[in-house]
C-alpha cells in the first residue's frame, strides 16, 4: 500500500520504518525542518518499563493542586487556559479512579516492554549507535516516598520486572558521584531499564527509511486530511493539488486534534509541556553512571554521553515559547541536590522546553480511528520514547493484517466521534 505518515517525531519515524520494513510505499510530512524537533527533541531519555506509570491514578487531582502550592513545584499551571486545555482537566478528573489505574498502569507497562525489546532488536539489527546508559536508579528522599512508591511495586513484580529496594549505602555503590551530603531514605533500582538518546536514535532510523525508499518531506503543513473512495486525500500547504494515499497515520502530535476534527473526529489531546537543561560534563567522575529519578520532584538526571540532561516538569496551558523560570530553577536545584558542580553550567547550557501530547488516562490510541484508510498512533505523553518502537510495530502489523506480538485491544481508539 501506499501510505502516509503525518508527523516525524520518535513516534512518526519509527512508524514509517516498520510500515517500509513491511514493504510498503511511506511518504511522512512534518512541518519542522528536521526529524524530532517537538516533543522528542531534548526529553529525559528514559526508556524504563518499569517506572511507566499512567496518570489516572486515585487521588492525582488533589495531588496536582497540592503541588502548585510549594516552591520546587512538578507542576503547573500555566494562563491562558484554552477551552481543550479546561475539557482535559475535567476529563482527567473524571478518569482518575482505582478500577482502572492499575489496569492502566499494567498495560502501559506491557507495552513498554515490548517496545524495549522491539528497539534493541532494531539496534542490533542495524547496528546503530547511539548514546546510552544501563541502569535506572529511584531516589526516595524520605519514608513518606517510600511508602508512596509501595502499592506500585507488586504490579513491578508481577509484570516480571527486575526491580531492587536499596538503602542509601547500597545506591551510592550504583551512583559513586552521589553527592555526600545528600541525605536520603532509599532508593529503587531498575537494572533492566535504560537511558538514551531519543533524537539521535530517531535520526540514525530516518536514514535507514530512507534507505528503505521512505520519502520525507520537511517543512510541509498538511493542511486536511479526507477519506473518500477508498483512498485518503491529503491537503498539503502551498500545493494546489492533493496527494492520495491508500492510508494514512496520524501521529502529528497535539496538531492531530485539528486534522482528526476535519474528519468529526474528536479526541481529548492536549499538550502538556515539560523542561529540560542539558550540560556538557566537567568531570566524568563526578556524574552520575547512567540515569536518575528523584520521586520527589519527578526530575531524572541522565548520562547522556559528555552530557548531562536534567528533565521534569509538567505544564497545562500557556505557551511553548514562555519558558517558566520556577520550571527550570527546579531542575537546577535537583541536579545541584544531586551531583553538585559535575556540568559546566557558565555557558552553553540548553534549556528545552517541549509540548507532549496527552490524553486523560495517559495511555495512547493505537490502531484504526473509524475512518477508512485512517490510522491513529498518537497519545504518548511523556513516553513516547519509551513506548515508540513497540507501538510502531503493532500499527504496522495492523495495517498488514497481521496479529500483533502484542495485542492491541487496550489501546483502540474507542468512541471520537464529534
Amino acid at each position: 500500500m501506499r501510505i502516509a505518515v503525518v508527523g516525524a517525531g520518535i513516534v512518526g519515524v519509527t512508524t514509517a520504518y516498520e510500515l517500509a520494513r513491511d514493504g510498503h510505499q511511506v511518504a511522512v510530512f512534518e512541518r519542522r525542518g528536521a526529524t524530532a524537533e517537538e516533543a522528542s527533541f531534548a526529553n529525559a531519555g528514559l526508556v524504563a518499563p518499569g517506572y511507566l506509570t499512567p496518570w489516572d491514578g486515585p487521588g492525582m487531582p488533589g495531588k496536582v493542586f497540592g503541588h502548585l502550592l510549594t516552591r520546587y513545584t512538578r507542576l503547573n499551571i500555566g494562563l491562558p487556559l484554552s477551552g481543550r486545555d479546561l475539557v482535559w482537566m475535567w476529563k482527567f478528573y473524571r478518569a482518575c479512579k482505582p478500577e482502572t489505574y492499575l489496569a492502566h498502569r499494567s498495560q502501559i507497562q506491557r507495552l513498554a516492554a515490548f517496545s524495549m525489546e522491539r528497539l534493541r532488536h532494531i539496534t542490533s539489527e542495524l547496528k546503530l549507535n547511539y548514546e546510552g546508559s544501563a541502569g535506572c536508579l529511584v531516589l526516595l528522599r524520605s519514608p513518606r516516598d517510600a511508602r508512596m512508591m509501595q502499592p506500585g511495586l507488586q504490579v513491578l513484580r508481577d509484570a516480571g520486572v527486575a526491580i531492587q529496594e536499596l538503602n542509601p549505602v547500597d545506591a551510592r555503590k550504583i551512583e559513586p558521584a552521589l553527592n555526600p551530603d545528600l541525605v536520603f531514605h532509599g532508593a529503587l533500582h531498575l537494572p533492566e531499564d535504560e537511558v538514551a538518546n531519543c533524537r539521535q536514535f530517531a535520526l540514525l532510523l530516518k536514514n535507514e527509511a530512507q534507505r528503505r525508499h521512505v520519502e520525507f518531506a520537511f517543512n510541509t503543513t498538511v493542511t486536511e486530511v479526507n477519506s473518500s473512495n477508498n483512498a485518503v486525500v491529503l491537503g498539503i500547504a502551498g500545493e494546489n493539488a492533493p496527494r492520495t494515499f491508500d492510508a494514512a497515520v496520524i501521529c502529528a502530535g497535539v496538531d492531530s486534534v485539528r486534522l482528526l476534527k476535519h474528519l468529526g473526529l474528536k479526541v481529548p489531546l492536549t499538550a502538556i509541556h515539560g523542561y529540560s537543561i542539558s550540560a556538557a560534563i566537567r568531570e566524568p567522575i563526578n556524574s552520575p553512571v547512567s540515569a536518575i529519578m528523584d520521586e520527589r520532584y519527578k526530575v531524572t538526571i541522565s548520562r547522556l554521553g559528555n552530557r548531562v540532561r536534567v528533565a521534569g516538569g509538567a505544564e497545562l496551558g500557556g505557551s511553548i515559547e514562555r519558558k517558566r523560570f520556577s520550571a527550570l530553577q527546579t531542575l537546577y536545584k535537583v541536579l545541584h541536590d544531586c551531583f553538585p558542580g559535575c556540568a559546566n553550567l557558565s555557558s552553553g547550557v540548553q534549556e528545552w522546553k517541549g509540548a507532549r501530547p496527552m490524553l486523560p488516562a495517559g495511555k495512547p490510541i493505537i490502531g484504526a480511528s473509524g475512518i477508512a484508510g485512517v490510522w491513529l498512533n498518537l497519545g504518548h505523553g511523556s513516553n513516547g520514547w519509551a513506548l515508540s518502537c513497540g507501538s510502531a510495530k503493532i500499527l504496522s502489523d495492523l495495517i498488514g493484517g497481521k496479529r500483533p506480538d502484542l495485542d492491541a485491544a487496550d489501546f483502540v481508539a474507542g468512541r471520537l466521534r464529534a
